[in-house]
């Protein structure tokens, strides 16, 4: 284990949303924790010094979504390079699914990916445990060893439960040990084996549709459950201004749901799918324009608390087909917190609340004191160049997954610093200095 220097980091714009703080000022770090904003104790003597002037400086970003390939589908990616792509992202913890070869069902499982993770050194692996065995929507896992073994939610990721009595008998379970339970709400019928939005768009190109339907329907019914069994659940990837509108009832009703939402279903609409480029088929499909508006009036007035990346690497051949047959998914946590920025640029949020849905958002959504620059927590810090215009190139990324539809894209902010635990993991000069 790299030794935890003491550092201080000078003169940045320090944000963190979850303290109501936004000022300019230093940040000193002592044994990987925070020790404080501001003049240093007399004592103190800093053995790494970070120049943040003009930099915002902020907790580390949280991403309650992404796919890590590893173990199982190592062609595509590996935890190594996945986290070392967070890092370079600004972000210090990731949840992982559990659609993994193995399913991540049993505690050992558990146990590989965090020690993977641990060996990597770039970011903190929170694994989402499954909710059925093998993920075959039937028989319940053993979520309390999953638990105790240090999965943070259970989820039956993109497999469609065998029904809603399997549903409500997963809740109960779930609820007895205050689990969180991550859904993806589809109706499984109802989307057909669809891969775009059905409306106009589907049509002309002659593609397969999913209606709205599919996701409002499935919303529906979960919140029926919940309320039933008690449990407490999370919306992954909402992608519909109606399922939006439903949170929102849901939340001045008191129920105990969160939601969050894909960073590309932000920015994309189904028209960008004209081109038949796979790079835009992601599940759930981009909706239109109005749904796009309607997501993002709802992250705006924090009914959606969440923004991820839905990281999904892909080798090269596995968007080569027919978009049909192509595989889902984007590339995205290079251009996570980026994309989330452009949204300040555009007037849909402000600096402040953009951060906050990287960081305490996501935080709160998983019970945990994190995402916060708190003194006596993880040092976990993301300093970012809100100067600095890029152009995204998809062989300049590091993930492992170059399967991104924002080739070309300018972008409005570079991350310089990543730290976890008060450990540099990232830095923009020394990743230069090694691509050269």
């Amino acid at each position: 284990m790299r030794k935890k220097k003491d550092i201080s980091i000078l003169g940045g714009r320090v944000i963190d949303p979850a303290n109501g703080i936004d000022e300019i000022t230093d940040l000193h770090i002592a044994g990987g924790k925070i020790l404080c904003l501001g003049s240093p104790p007399r004592e103190f003597q800093a053995t790494l010094t970070i120049d943040a002037k003009e930099q915002v400086v902020c907790p580390g970003l949280i991403d309650l979504n992404a796919n890590l390939r590893e173990p199982g589908a190592e062609h595509k990616a590996t935890i190594a390079s996945e986290t070392q792509a967070a890092a370079s992202g600004g972000i210090t913890t990731i949840c992982c699914t559990p659609d993994t070869y193995p399913v991540i069902d049993t505690p050992a499982v558990v146990g590989q990916i965090r020690h993977k993770a641990r060996k990597a050194g770039y970011c903190r692996l929170l694994p989402q445990g499954a909710l059925t065995q093998a993920l075959k929507g039937d028989r319940l896992s053993e979520m309390a060893a999953l638990k105790a073994a240090g999965c943070i939610a259970v989820t039956n990721a993109y497999t469609p439960l065998a029904n809603t009595l399997v549903q409500r008998r997963a809740m109960e379970y779930a609820s007895t040990f205050n689990l969180l339970i991550i859904l993806r709400p589809e109706d499984h019928y109802l989307s057909n084996n669809g891969c775009v939005h059905e409306g106009k768009v589907a049509d002309r190109l002659g593609l397969p549709g999913i209606p709205e339907a599919a996701e409002t329907v499935a919303v529906a019914r979960d919140l029926a459950l919940a309320e039933t069994t008690g449990a407490v659940i999370h919306f992954h990837a909402l992608s519909s201004a109606s399922a939006a509108r439903t949170m929102a009832w849901a939340k001045r009703e008191g129920r105990r749901v969160s939601a969050d939402v894909a960073i590309h279903q932000l920015h994309l609409s189904e028209t960008d799918i004209e081109g038949f480029d796979s790079n835009h088929h992601v599940r759930p499909p981009l909706r239109n324009d109005s749904d796009r508006n309607g997501l993002r009036d709802a992250v705006a007035k924090n009914v959606i608390q969440a923004i991820c990346s839905d990281h999904q690497p892909h080798e090269a051949d596995a968007k080569a087909s027919p978009f049909p047959d192509t595989e889902p998914g984007i590339s995205g946590l290079e251009t996570l917190l980026p994309l989330t920025l452009k949204l300040v640029d555009q007037g849909v949020l402000e600096l402040s609340d953009a951060i906050a849905r990287l960081t305490c958002g996501p935080a709160d959504i998983l019970g945990l004191r994190m995402g916060r620059l708190t003194p006596n927590h993880p040092a976990d810090i993301c300093i970012f160049d809100p100067r600095h215009r890029w152009i995204v190139d998809k062989e300049k990324l590091l993930s492992a997954g170059k399967n991104t539809p924002f080739t070309g894209w300018e972008m409005p902010a570079r991350v310089t610093h990543t730290l976890l635990k008060g450990r540099l993991v990232y830095s923009q000069n020394t990743h230069e200095e090694n691509a050269t």
